[in-house]
């Protein structure tokens, strides 16, 4: 068995389990042996096999991403941070989904090298993610080092366009059935993966694009696999006027109505509620189903605040009693801005500066994810946890002068202060540099693979427009 002790630390932030939340503490040990914590506290005695010096560091349990999409994401890159069409309410989803997408398992390989690299020097151990399956994938996730919760997408139907204004959809249960099927079999072969490190989240893509049925047996095959279940819900406007056409019921009330709330839920998104501003409905009851019923919410910030929208608000949800995660959702992969933007964007919609609190914000991004994917033993630095630990430089320009070293990390510097991450025990990160995959590499790929993407535009739009046409670049090219 082998010993690690990260001695003397300037800072630590650890788990006071008699208070259920992080703390502060100073000059303090962390040892783990092989992937578990064993102690924390000050002079730790014993053999150690490696001592790393814990001066002008900040030890921190590792970030969970709750949602993501790496298999593509990486490509919109210059592509999706200001497309959105007013026409269907600012969203760019249905328009950019149908013009863009990976054309290859290469390119889905490339996209997603790109940003497991970006999630590890960014400090996240623990990521959730959601793409179609695909040749490679549960390799690659082992290798990258990342504890992986693979969550293979499907749906009873596809989303197409004929305008720029009507969203329609063509179903196909049987197909819907077979992706069903096929999940489930990559993720019970990724839970047999010998790293221990892969499980998988069951994954119906979307609220709208998915069968009552296909829904409901999703949610029993998770917690037959004891397992946690992800559906995108409430994610644009488009999305809750259709429900409310299918059903009369706003996309919450009708997963409530349905069955599939409840403590293994984790809800994509769930930002357009019956009270938010852009909806009004005539109900008030979205919060608190998700509430009462156990589930979670996986906020995504950023996306949302391209199109100008933003949840209504981060702290309601937590005083409603919601489970709340942080993820990604889009480029870059980064859940240190993640957390910022929740932050401020808040406190924005409340009006109130006190709506959340920095020490909010990182729950959400550990024990608040852990939660969502029952994992008690993830998410905070206590023994008996699992060795998923990041080390931020203290030294660091941007964490200077580190009088409350959490803040100067989520405000000011992110992963540019990330030196250190380690993953069931073993290093992935070291010195700030990416110890298991080759970044350099999968960006080259990754230009490649945009390219492919965009050249392939005509053939999938509704109108045959070039990817030039769609996107245009943020300046004229003087030629």
């Amino acid at each position: 068995m082998t010993t690690t002790v990260i001695r003397n630390a300037d800072w630590v932030v650890a788990w006071d389990a008699a208070a259920q939340r992080h703390v502060y503490r100073r000059g303090i040990d962390v040892v783990f042996a092989e992937d578990r914590i064993t102690a924390v506290g000050r002079n730790q005695a014993g053999p150690a096999d490696r001592v790393v010096d814990g001066k002008n560091r900040m030890v921190m349990p590792g970030l969970i991403d709750l949602h993501s999409h790496p298999e593509h994401e990486p490509s919109y890159r210059g592509v999706r941070e200001e497309h959105g069409l007013p026409s269907m309410h600012m969203t760019g989803l249905y328009e950019r989904s149908q013009a863009f997408s990976a054309p290859d398992d290469e390119a889905r390989a490339a996209n997603a090298e790109f940003a497991y690299c970006e999630l590890l020097l960014s400090g996240v151990t623990s990521l959730v993610d959601i793409s179609p399956g695909w040749e490679g994938w549960i390799d690659l996730f082992a290798k990258s080092g990342l504890r992986g919760f693979l969550a293979p997408g499907y749906a009873s139907a596809r989303w197409r366009l004929e305008n720029d204004f009507d969203l329609k959809f063509d179903w196909d249960e049987a197909r819907g059935r077979a992706g069903f099927t096929a999940a489930l079999e990559l993720i019970d072969r990724a839970a047999r993966h010998p790293s221990g490190r892969l499980s998988g989240v069951v994954s119906p893509m979307q609220i709208d694009t998915c069968t009552a049925d296909l829904l409901r047996d999703s949610l029993d095959a998770a917690q037959e696999r004891g397992l946690p279940f992800t559906v995108h819900v409430a994610q644009s406007v488009t999305e809750v006027q259709e429900m409310i056409r299918r059903h009369g019921k706003t996309p919450v009330q009708w997963a409530h109505g349905i069955g599939i709330l409840g403590p293994e839920t984790i809800l994509g998104h769930a930002l357009f509620l019956d009270t938010h501003s852009w909806i009004r409905w005539w109900t008030k009851r979205d919060l608190t189903l998700i509430a009462d019923s156990g589930a979670a919410v996986a906020h995504c910030p950023t996306p949302f605040a391209r199109y100008g929208q933003m949840m209504e608000n981060f702290g309601d949800y937590l005083r409603a009693g919601v489970t709340m995660g942080l993820g990604t959702d889009t480029t870059p992969h980064n859940l240190v801005e993640e957390m910022r933007k929740a932050a401020v964007l808040a406190r924005i919609a409340a009006r109130d500066i006190a709506t959340v609190t920095t020490a909010d914000l990182f729950h959400a991004a550990t024990v608040g994810g852990a939660k969502a994917l029952l994992r008690e033993d993830l998410g905070r630095i206590a023994p008996g946890c699992k060795a998923d630990l990041v080390l931020l430089d203290l030294e660091c320009p941007q964490m200077v002068p580190a009088r409350d070293p959490l803040r100067s990390f989520v405000y000011h510097a992110a992963d540019r202060a990330v030196r250190d991450v380690f993953v069931d025990g073993q290093q992935v990160v070291g010195d700030g540099k990416v110890l298991t995959l080759d970044q350099a590499d999968a960006g080259r790929r990754l230009a490649a693979a945009q390219q492919r993407m965009l050249e392939a535009a005509p053939r999938r739009d509704y109108r045959g427009r070039s990817a030039a046409q769609i996107v245009p670049l943020s300046l004229p090219l003087d030629e």
